[in-house]
Order: C-alpha cells, then sequence, then structure tokens
C-alpha cells in the first residue's frame, strides 16, 4: 500500500520556493529509494501543502533519515518558513 506524506508549512517567498521545487523532485527521485511523486498545492496565507508518495513507510522512514542531504533539497528546504503539520497516511484509492 502506497505511503502518503503530508506536509503544511509557510514560505512567504513563493517565487524562491517555486525556483527551487525542480531540483528538489530531481534529487529525490535519484537519491529517494521508493519515491514515487509529490504534488505541491498553494494555500491560502503564505501556507503549502506538499502531498509525496512513497512506495512504503520503510522507504518514507529512510527518506526523513537523509534529511536535506543534497544542494537542492536544501535550497528548498531553506525556503520553508515554518511547519504547520506533518502526518503520515495511505492510499484508500
Amino acid at each position: 500500500m502506497t505511503t502518503v506524506e503530508l506536509t503544511r508549512f509557510k514560505a512567504a517567498d513563493a517565487e524562491a520556493l517555486l525556483a527551487a521545487r525542480p531540483a528538489m523532485l530531481a534529487e529525490f527521485a535519484a537519491d529517494r529509494v521508493g519515491f514515487l511523486g509529490a504534488r505541491l498545492v498553494r494555500l491560502p496565507d503564505d501556507q503549502w501543502l506538499d502531498i509525496v508518495e512513497w512506495r512504503s513507510p520503510e522507504d518514507f522512514a529512510a527518506s526523513r533519515e537523509k534529511g536535506a542531504n543534497l544542494p537542492g533539497i536544501t535550497t528548498f528546504f531553506a525556503a520553508i518558513d515554518s511547519l504547520v503539520i506533518a502526518e503520515e497516511g495511505s492510499r484508500a484509492d
């Protein structure tokens, strides 16, 4: 069953966030086992929802352990002002 990572965060500089996104996704695809894809949703009040799919909970956990280990990932994470909430679930459809 696919694991879904839901991360809601604040980022006031939308331009910096969106500019950093392609490199972060490319590095995730190259470096993170089980990374299936991600969608970014813009919400009101400088908030964003990142929806990331993983092959398994173990793949998601291994990714979290790596953190911002590559330059593109570091740049994307640096554009985030604050975390609102992070949750993990599984696809039901």
